[in-house]
């Protein structure tokens, strides 16, 4: 069997496990239980807007390092009726006191000065306002019960745990995880989180008004202000949503969707953009030649979105240049075959080092801790969604009784003046997270995402060439090796890599750091594809994880 560039499958590494199948629908998301409710749920008879929240909310139990009522997120969301492909933006807001005056490196990473307005619940349920069927009692139901009753430990739960220990033993709410005595949860204990079983009560009853505008958001409030943070009760009630057009970029036979600014899922695409002009012998599975190529390509992304991520509302974003042909044509051009490049790193920097990477100019031509899921239903709609904490535990920090860990999103803001991406009021963050979902002919035909902080814009475009370029299934995808690069000409490389490979890019002037086998910090990726002629579902999930597709 060969892919479509004539390469035998039989070259690719095997997948641990086999993909999920199914032909009624089909949930792939980080963790098992999650994946579980939400097919529970298409399994009752509800749609795949149903269930994304059922495991959305699951997930912020089972990982509630990752995700949960306290974060933020996006969405890309289809609708079989009317074949029509709209994002949903519940990425939070800093507070209108947000002056960039007011932080430090350490305030906004950690505590109460840190939480960006939580979006996520607000995201939820305008999900389930436009399209939901099941009643809210009945999505949020699991997610109370195992927050109640006790969600399982897994031996990835037992280790963050752990290693998060000293940061949230600096706030009262710490004891929601870690013991009088300093221990932590171990793989196989239940954690039992009886004030946020209470807080998802509240919200199925109370909705949108109780969480933003009453009772919790004044538990919230209250509690950030008295640990010194700036959010306010105005704060909470003026927060709103947003449904958007995606942005996207035809890639071969296949036109790919992702999320709009001020999510930067645009490196994603241009990355993409950059090697859809490779072809031949410059695109082959694990070729040196071809790692190089879409490890400059990968670089040249990253200088444009330092450049130009951030909050539309405070700046230009030239999407049109930045995803056009001509663009990547001029960029594909400063590729230098023979040796690696120099980027000044993965954020904003007053000072870049001499020789590195500046980005492009597209006005010219026309043209850490976060979760993924995915769902999918027997009439085709499909549910694409990135949420996050942030880092680990978000801030840290849960206010008063809610035990609603809040996210620490102002981390990714910058402080520097001259960075399109400065923390100030009102302001929505360079957001890193961007699902995709991939369309041939018109129909869809693959859904696919990761967290993996900045990771995210890098991981992505090499799991979907895996699916897309060289034929693999998306369990195959996902579990193929990966990289990523930080700063410099340094680049993480999974073991798996054959040695002859990288030793291929140290040649180029790549420094090449090993990784073990299977890396968290390269993603933690979940997805699905639709084979439009027999209808069937193919799902993957990672094992750098505890991902799981199910499908029936």
């Amino acid at each position: 069997m060969a892919n479509r560039q004539g390469i035998s499958t039989s070259e690719f590494p095997a997948a641990n496990r086999p993909a999920a199948l199914g032909v009624n629908g089909m949930v792939t998301s980080a963790h098992p239980l999650a994946s579980a409710a939400g097919l529970q749920v298409l399994m009752e008879g509800g749609n795949a807007f149903d269930a994304a929240i059922a495991t959305a909310a699951v997930l912020g139990v089972g990982e509630p390092y990752m995700s949960g009522m306290g974060g933020i997120g996006v969405a890309l969301v289809y609708t079989a009726s009317d074949r029509q492909l709209r994002a949903l933006n519940f990425s939070g807001r800093t507070p209108k006191a947000a002056e960039p005056s007011l932080f430090t490196e350490g305030k906004k990473d950690a505590g109460a000065m840190s939480p960006l307005i939580p979006g996520n619940v607000a995201g939820w349920l305008a999900l389930h306002e436009a399209h939901g069927s099941m009643d809210r009692e009945r999505l949020f139901r699991p997610a109370i019960n195992y927050a109640e009753g006790g969600m399982p430990v897994t031996r990835l739960n037992a280790r963050t745990m752990a290693n998060n220990a000293s940061r949230l033993t600096k706030f009262p709410s710490g004891s929601i995880i870690v013991g009088p005595d300093g221990s932590t949860p171990s793989a196989g204990d239940r954690l039992r989180m009886p004030q946020l079983a209470e807080s998802f009560k509240a919200m199925v009853k109370g909705g949108t008004e109780a969480f933003y505008r009453g009772g919790i958001a004044e538990r919230i409030v209250r509690g950030v202000q008295a640990a010194g943070g700036l959010l306010t009760m105005d704060d909470m009630a003026d927060y709103r949503v947003e449904w958007q057009d995606p942005v996207s970029i035809s890639y071969r036979d296949y036109k790919i969707f992702t999320t709009p600014p001020n999510s930067t899922g645009f490196q994603i695409l241009q990355t993409l953009k950059f090697m859809e002009g490779f072809s031949g012998n410059d695109l082959v599975f694990q070729s040196p030649e071809t790692l190089h190529l879409m490890m400059e390509s990968v670089k040249l992304a990253v200088t444009d979105r330092i450049r130009y991520g951030g909050d539309p509302n405070y700046l230009d974003i030239p999407i049109g240049g930045l995803l056009s042909n001509g663009y990547a044509a001029q960029q594909r051009g400063r590729v230098d075959r023979s040796k690696a490049s120099t980027v000044s790193g993965e954020t904003f920097a007053a000072g870049v080092p001499t020789g590195s990477l500046m980005a492009g100019s597209p006005e010219a031509f026309d043209g850490g801790m976060t979760t993924h899921f995915a769902v999918t239903d027997r009439d085709g709609n499909v549910v694409s969604v990135t949420q996050t904490l942030g880092g680990s535990f978000g801030s840290g920090f849960a206010p008063g009784d809610t035990g609603i860990f809040l996210n620490n999103m102002c981390h990714w803001f910058d402080l520097e003046e001259g960075s399109s991406n400065r923390i100030g009021p009102d302001k929505r963050v360079d957001f890193c997270v961007a699902p995709t979902q991939t369309f041939r002919n018109g129909q869809f035909y693959a859904s696919m995402g990761t967290p993996g902080s900045w990771g995210i814009l890098q991981t992505t475009p090499q799991f979907l060439m895996h699916l897309l370029d060289f034929g693999m299934n998306p369990q195959e995808a996902i579990e193929a090796p990966r990289f990523r690069y930080y700063g410099g000409v340094s680049v993480q490389m999974e073991e798996r890599f054959p040695l002859y490979v990288r030793h291929a890019m140290e040649q180029k002037g790549h420094d090449v750091t090993v990784l073990e086998p299977w890396a968290m910090s390269v993603g933690g990726a979940q997805g699905f594809r639709l084979n439009p002629n027999s209808g069937t579902l193919e799902g993957g999930a990672d094992p750098r994880r505890d991902g799981l597709a199910v499908g029936w």
